[in-house]
């Protein structure tokens, strides 16, 4: 006669288990708002795109590919490329003035970095038509930065800097900074100030132990930044729409020119996959450096 053992799981599988379980849970509401608000959507603005529009109509079910053959367009093409170039000088300019803000913040006492950094808090607290219509102000003839410059002898007449892509750029710098220091901001405070020290002893001068040792140090960190800027820069709509002409509008504010006042869904459905697609990739691409600047 046999006896039949059944195997009890031991405390430490149990334990590990439950932890396995705790982690499924925690991730299901992040995942069920991804499905809901953001996969769901996207599928459905994809299947769009592929719609027919009906001259002088609204659009019908279909499946053509003319709305992405129109951005072999000369016209889209221009326009796509303005707006990526100018997304990229801003992306560029803003983390390198955070960059070594952010170190020599850093490097201050706790009594100056808290008001800096409830500074910069308090600009995010702005919205966008706030800001945008400050920017008006501060770069109109009448009432704007030029008539400074004419008191202080710099100009001879008082100037408007708007509607102009430098407008543009100003308003995106003053948004996106404190989102590029912030994101900075943690790694570089906790880099060993150490490094830099020692290359001071080996006869490297501030500013190149900056180059040399703490910018190298940051690469993925500043990376991110970059991509950070880009993606806000690229989506936004308010401030080129503000303070901008139409030939230096981005994709966002095409989109809805094409979707509301061109009556032209398929085509904004279109144009709006093809930029949540140069989001993913380069969403993927800082994911590939940044594991790559760890190894």
């Amino acid at each position: 006669m046999t006896v039949e053992t059944t195997s009890v799981p031991s405390p430490t599988g149990m334990q590990s288990l439950g932890k396995v379980n705790r982690k499924t849970l925690i991730l299901i509401p992040p995942g069920f708002m991804l499905l809901v608000f953001f996969l769901c959507p996207f599928l459905i603005m994809g299947a769009v795109s592929f719609y027919y529009r009906v001259p002088d109509g609204f659009y019908e079910r279909d499946f053509v590919l003319t709305n992405y053959a129109a951005f072999f367009d000369p016209v889209f093409l221009t326009a796509l490329v303005r707006s990526l170039t100018l997304c990229a000088v801003i992306s560029l300019v803003c983390v390198s003035l955070a960059v070594p803000f952010t170190y020599l913040v850093s490097r201050m006492r706790r009594t100056i970095q808290v008001p800096i950094v409830i500074l910069l808090l308090c600009i995010l607290t702005l919205s966008e038509v706030i800001l945008g219509f400050s920017w008006t102000i501060l770069l109109s003839r009448t009432a704007g930065i030029s008539n400074v410059l004419v008191w202080l002898g710099l100009l001879d007449r008082p100037v408007s800097y708007y509607p102009s892509s430098f407008a543009i750029m100003v308003a995106m710098l003053h948004f996106c900074f404190p989102f590029a220091v912030l994101t900075i901001f943690p790694p570089i405070s906790r880099f060993d100030r150490s490094l830099p020290e020692a290359a001071s002893t080996l006869g490297a001068g501030p500013i190149r132990a900056f180059f040399t040792v703490v910018v190298p140090a940051l690469r993925g960190t500043i990376i991110s930044a970059l991509v950070l800027v880009f993606v806000f820069a690229l989506g936004a709509y308010l401030f080129p729409q503000m303070l901008g002409r139409p030939a230096d509008w981005t994709l966002s504010v095409l989109i809805t020119d094409q979707a509301i006042y061109k009556s032209n869904i398929p085509f904004a459905a279109a144009m709006s996959v093809f930029l949540c697609l140069i989001c993913f990739s380069l969403i993927l691409g800082v994911g590939k450096l940044t594991k790559k600047s760890e190894i």
